[in-house]
């Protein structure tokens, strides 16, 4: 299944931009792609899946080569759940499947909370619907007191993007990412643009840490939340993925595996849960993998939760 197209979708700062493959009218599924990659990220998973459906993978404001937000406006983890509803609204979808991984699960995973109506099935890639933080109440004043002054630290800098060899620019990023070079190297080719023998990043600088983004939500709010769930949803975890399961005593992994659990106990058979042996970019360095169940789970034909119901009670 080769790409269909690529496409600018307009927004009040400019635009989004995005890549199609597969039948432009078949079912369409919107791919979000992980904290501070791009669209590329889908380039090996996307043709190994059915090719009657319609695959949209963008990229989320200020990276790949999507605009970046307007001087002063900061990148919020709501404002790019806001940015997905553009997306479909120019695309005149009105019922849709979500493919996120990571970061994108996140996004994907919140959407589909707000708008349940819109969203057919939810595909988590080594992600949750949302983060938990189990000191929440304590923490959130200080969370948000960090992304406000990250933005006004950002911006009183103005330091020139830096110019580097690709070579060393796939270096700086495989440092920070549990990828291999061919997978580094795929992202920074929508991620960078070439500027006499080096290259610079396209993403915005205000995109850098991810905790000044995230909206952490507590353990209360996350059970509340996935009960407006409507979705199908398949979660495929990799065993060696961004929290490794097999982690005893480890903050993330304890709060992983109470969202986990919650998931099971609230959404029941509405939730296929996967673990697969692989790596956080399971998608992009063994995405046969992950193609054969992706594959059967959008072609299986489910009853919505309106018709079919949870049954039992809910927490």
């Amino acid at each position: 299944m080769g790409l269909l197209s690529e496409l600018k979708l307009a927004v009040p700062w400019g635009h989004i931009a995005a890549k199609t493959w597969g039948f432009p009218q078949g079912p369409p599924v919107l791919c979000l792609h992980g904290w501070l990659d791009n669209a590329n990220s889908f380039n090996r998973l996307i043709p190994l899946l059915p090719q009657d459906f319609h695959y949209v993978a963008m990229d989320f404001g200020g990276h790949g080569l999507s605009s970046h937000y307007s001087p002063g406006f900061p990148y919020y983890h709501h404002n790019f759940v806001c940015e997905v509803r553009r997306v479909v609204e120019t695309m005149k979808w009105n019922r849709f499947s979500i493919m996120g991984h990571s970061f994108g699960g996140t996004v994907a995973g919140m959407f589909s909370c707000i708008f349940p109506e819109m969203v057919d099935k939810l595909i988590l890639l080594d992600s949750v619907p949302f983060i938990v933080d189990s000191n929440e109440m304590e923490n959130l004043v200080t969370y948000k007191r960090r992304a406000i002054e990250h933005v006004l630290q950002v911006e009183a800098l103005q330091k020139p993007p830096s110019v580097v060899s690709l070579k060393e620019m796939i270096q700086g990023f495989m440092k920070n990412r549990p990828m291999n070079e061919d997978c580094a190297e795929l992202i920074l080719q929508r991620g960078t643009t070439k500027v006499g023998s080096g290259v610079m990043l396209n993403r915005d600088r205000r995109v850098a840490s991810l905790e000044n983004s995230f909206d952490f939500i507590s353990k209360e709010l996350f059970v509340h939340a996935i009960q407006k769930l409507q979705a199908h949803v398949l979660l495929l975890k990799p065993t060696e993925g961004f929290s490794d399961l097999r982690r005893e005593n480890d903050a993330k992994t304890e709060a992983l595996l109470f969202m986990i659990d919650m998931l099971k106990s609230v959404l029941k058979e509405q939730l296929q849960y996967v673990e697969v042996p692989g790596s956080h970019y399971i998608h992009m360095e063994e995405p046969q993998q992950l193609a054969g169940i992706i594959s059967s789970f959008l072609q299986s034909k489910h009853k919505t939760t309106a018709q079919a119901g949870r049954g039992g009670s809910r927490l």
